[in-house]
């Protein structure tokens, strides 16, 4: 290696932003003609043949504190809270006495405490009223339905390999009227992000992607992106992966630039149908940053100032997504 070109290494690597021009979004290079509708549905079809497990991830870690806290996945009521030792318990949210809400229930020394009678219950089973299989990742919080999965079970969710430490977490979560299949073809369909997000997305070019058939490798079934992050008039340059490991979740993961490692997961849980009939899903986006740089720990001490601006960041792509997950239910639904 020149000596040239080891400054210039060296410079990367303490200033890994680039400065952007001007923005001409008309003029981007059409991606229409490589995103192949069969690539991307061949893969979601692959995805969604991988097993669960039966475990959907209904929010984030930090939401279930001391509170109960109502949910639905997949038509089931079911309310959260933390044991007595902080571990997560799951279960049915009518009380088996005379159905009250359990979400409302005061939660004393990890046990709810009906609020109609006085019931208390915990992680036992209290007549035909059972605690659900929990598990909480540190992340996401999962519930495991196997009347609604209908999968082999599995003792804990599938759950994607992840950065070690330091690392930091933030978890967006918002609801669209679609399947969780739609919230997967859109994560499938990397072509979309410079067109359909320029605020976030430039340069963006896909290096990869599966063949459009019905069976492909592991090693091969990746979308491989060279894509710049923007920052205002900066960029962040960065090589990612696509995955899909399991039928409801798609994983980003950065394999080259700043962060290697860090990862987005994008988990599409269903709720049930809402008012109109149609189905609703929530998407959990966990962005899981991480870095080698020898101050990056040091700087988590400002980790409940920039959660936020992570949560702000995914909702506003999502707010997007999924007006296209959306569109793409009512296409095939024929709505």
């Amino acid at each position: 290696m020149s000596s040239f070109t080891e400054f210039r290494a060296n410079m990367a690597k303490g200033w890994p932003f680039t400065t952007l021009p001007s923005l001409d979004w008309a003029a981007q290079a059409p991606t229409y003609g490589d995103a192949d509708p069969r690539i991307i549905s061949t893969a979601l079809a692959r995805a969604e043949r991988r097993p669960s497990g039966n475990w959907y991830p209904f929010a984030a870690s930090s939401q279930i504190a001391s509170k109960a806290t109502g949910s639905e996945v997949a038509g089931v009521q079911i309310v959260a809270w933390r044991g007595a030792d902080g571990g997560l318990l799951v279960a049915p949210r009518a009380c088996p006495h005379l159905g009250a809400d359990l979400a409302t229930a005061p939660v004393e020394c990890g046990t709810l405490v009906c609020p109609w009678h006085g019931l208390r219950l915990s992680e036992r089973r209290h007549g035909t009223w059972k605690p659900f299989p929990a598990y909480d990742d540190g992340v996401l919080c999962w519930v495991r339905l196997d009347a609604v999965g209908g999968e082999e079970p599995t003792d804990a969710p599938i759950v994607p390999e992840r950065p070690g430490h330091p690392q930091i977490a933030a978890v967006a979560r918002l609801e669209g009227t679609c399947e969780p299949r739609d919230i997967v073809a859109n994560r499938l369909d990397p072509w979309h992000g410079a067109w359909f997000h320029p605020y976030s997305f430039t340069q963006l070019k896909v290096l990869s992607a599966p063949p459009a058939v019905d069976e492909v490798p592991d090693a091969q079934d990746r979308f491989l992106v060279d894509v710049t992050f923007r920052i205002g008039k900066l960029g962040v340059p960065v090589i990612a992966e696509f995955t899909a490991p399991g039928p409801r979740t798609v994983v980003m993961r950065i394999v080259e630039g700043e962060g290697v490692g860090s990862v987005v997961e994008t988990h599409g849980t269903p709720l049930g149908p809402g008012p109109d009939g149609l189905p609703r899903t929530a998407v959990l986006e966990a962005s899981i940053a991480y870095s080698d740089r020898p101050n990056f720990g040091k700087g988590l001490v400002a980790a409940p100032l920039i959660r936020p601006l992570m949560r702000a960041a995914a909702a506003r792509l999502w707010r997007d997504d999924l007006a296209y997950a959306e569109r793409l239910y009512a296409l095939r639904s024929g709505r």
